[in-house]
């Protein structure tokens, strides 16, 4: 916020949130969890845009909703169980991480465009900047922090 005071402006401090914005959500496996966690995801978005005052153009909106897929069907195929969505935002990436209970790390084939299937990986990486796999004590973490500004 800025306050005005006989024409001078004031910065306030108050101008950007001082906490990265911060939601998560559980997901029990059943069919149709992952287009659930797609919706959440661009829910999501859409709530950075307004308290973050984020610009979010359609290729890191398509980016954010890719790699929230892919780690969620990872999640879904690879765990015996429950799992978690965690996404955190500023105005310049969205961190989207995913608890589940598989203690396997996750496998990154190398490129082979004539294999079917397997390339979910491949594509996180493409999309972020970051990608980060931590054993947890359910299970592991996998945390992909994508950019929201082209370099």
């Amino acid at each position: 916020m800025t306050e005005y005071l006989d024409g001078a402006v004031i910065p306030t401090g108050f101008d950007v949130p001082v906490e990265p914005l911060r939601r998560a959500a559980h997901y029990s496996g059943e069919p149709g969890c992952i287009a659930q966690a797609r919706t959440f995801a661009s829910l999501f978005l859409d709530q950075l845009r307004t308290e973050w005052c984020a610009t979010i153009g359609g290729r890191a909106d398509g980016a954010v909703l890719l790699v929230v897929s892919e780690l969620i069907t990872n999640a879904d195929r690879h765990s015996q169980g429950p799992y978690i969505l965690e996404l955190e935002g500023t105005d310049a990436s969205v961190a989207v991480t995913v608890y589940d209970s598989s203690g396997a790390a996750p496998q990154r084939f190398p490129r082979d465009p004539e294999r079917v299937g397997g390339h979910g990986l491949e594509i996180v990486h493409a999309l972020t900047r970051a990608v980060v796999v931590e054993r947890v004590p359910v299970g592991k973490r996998v945390r992909a922090v994508v950019p929201l500004t082209e370099a």
